[in-house]
């Protein structure tokens, strides 16, 4: 009989062999960079610019105490147990009412699948979609993630050029006009991540009748939408066109992060192949964090707490700008924002961000460099500065500290 303290095989035995040679194509495929912004999430003794963490002074901790406790005694028997694939009814019933609310369309909550936040969202389209070789179009640059998604299903990810009014649609016809016809195009219309910008009203319009007359599916990515820093938000562009546009939203940025909720609209053939890819996934939303997010949308909890998210946004991405102005060198340009939490630095063409990101750990900040937010070699000179959870104090210093190294380059 074999002893149970000891094993037959020794650690230094198991360490010999390759495992590597077992791994699929696509595990190789991105993944580094993601994995280093969220392990910062919980750092306290580094000035971080690098992720989209919402900050906690908004987290509506008093209101989801009550919640929690209201809901774990007259409901613990939804709350705790699984939830149905596509979501309890009561959290696709918020979901519908947020987006007629907010989008101006209306929506069945029968066709509302809630998601484990917007990157599962992606990663349930590229399930149902992506054929190894698919063409799959997105904004240069874009959210990482999404490159990381669509490119673990082995497509072939190729980026069209965004201005200050977003997506370039005459780049865009170029695309569509040459190479093989891609599967889809992902936008993040509204403060894009990395970028900050947002699409046009114009442009959304076009962009639509475009993809409508290619017939080429838009998968719009809403995650900073509701975090506009001023006035009413542009069409969504679900809202303008639901016959080719599958939105993913998440209540991440939003709500708390802590609950892994999201949601997707769109074509009913679509959404239903999700719901099934979903099942082969994690199968269900937490059904805990689903009556929770109901409640508090239903109860008007969400406008509050947006309204004082957008205020505490705005002012940090005005001192962020403030002192990119006092500190950075000439030849160092930036975006400015009119909502979500970044801005996107570039400078001039020979500084290799990449290669600062160890000194700026040293001098005690943490940024992300902007060459993963592309598809090919571009982004080597640029920065996505994340301003919604440093307080002033670390927001002027961390600049400054940039700006050294920065200076030192040029």
């Amino acid at each position: 009989m074999a002893s149970h303290g000891g094993s037959w095989l020794t650690g230094a035995s198991a360490n010999s062999y390759d495992w590597s040679a077992l791994f699929a194509r696509r595990t190789a495929r991105g993944g580094d960079e993601l994995t280093a912004i969220l392990s910062m999430a919980a750092a306290t003794d580094v000035i971080t610019f690098s992720g989209g963490f919402p900050a906690p002074e908004v987290f509506p901790v008093d209101v989801l105490s009550e919640l929690v406790e209201r809901l774990l005694k007259e409901d613990a028997a939804v709350a705790l147990q699984y939830s149905p694939t596509e979501g309890l009814p009561r959290a696709r019933a918020a979901v519908a009412t947020l987006l007629e609310q907010t989008q101006g369309r209306g929506i069945d909550p029968a066709d509302v699948l809630i998601t484990s936040g917007g990157i599962e969202g992606l990663q349930l389209l590229a399930r149902t979609l992506i054929e190894p070789g698919d063409r799959v179009l997105v904004e240069a640059p874009t959210y990482l993630g999404a490159i990381m998604a669509f490119s673990g299903f082995e497509a072939d990810v190729e980026g069209v050029a965004v201005d200050a009014d977003g997506l370039r649609l005459d780049a865009l016809e170029v695309a569509l006009s040459s190479g093989r016809r891609p599967k889809l195009l992902y936008v993040i219309p509204d403060h894009q991540n990395p970028s900050g910008l947002s699409l046009s009203e114009e442009r959304r319009h076009q962009l639509v009748e475009l993809c409508r007359r290619h017939g080429l599916l838009i998968i719009e990515d809403v995650a900073y939408r509701e975090l506009g820093f001023e006035g009413q938000a542009a069409p969504s562009l679900w809202s303008l066109g639901p016959d080719v546009v599958v939105q993913l939203g998440t209540f991440s940025k939003i709500l708390v992060p802590g609950v892994r909720l999201g949601w997707a609209v769109g074509p009913s053939a679509l959404v239903g192949a999700m719901t099934a890819a979903k099942q082969n996934s994690d199968q269900c939303a937490g059904a805990l964090g689903q009556t929770i997010m109901a409640e508090y949308v239903t109860a008007g909890h969400l406008d509050r707490t947006l309204e004082t998210a957008r205020g505490l946004y705005r002012y940090r991405a005005d001192r962020m700008l403030d002192a990119l102005e006092a500190h950075m060198p000439e030849g160092v340009s930036w975006t400015r924002p009119s909502g979500g939490f970044f801005v996107w630095l570039t400078a001039p063409q020979h500084v290799d961000t990449r290669a600062l990101v160890a000194p700026a750990a040293r001098l005690g900040v943490a940024y992300v460099p902007g060459a993963p937010f592309y598809t090919d070699t571009r982004g080597g000179n640029q920065i996505r500065l994340s301003y919604s959870r440093a307080d002033d104090a670390s927001i002027d210093e961390g600049i400054r500290r940039l700006a050294t190294l920065i200076r030192a380059e040029l």
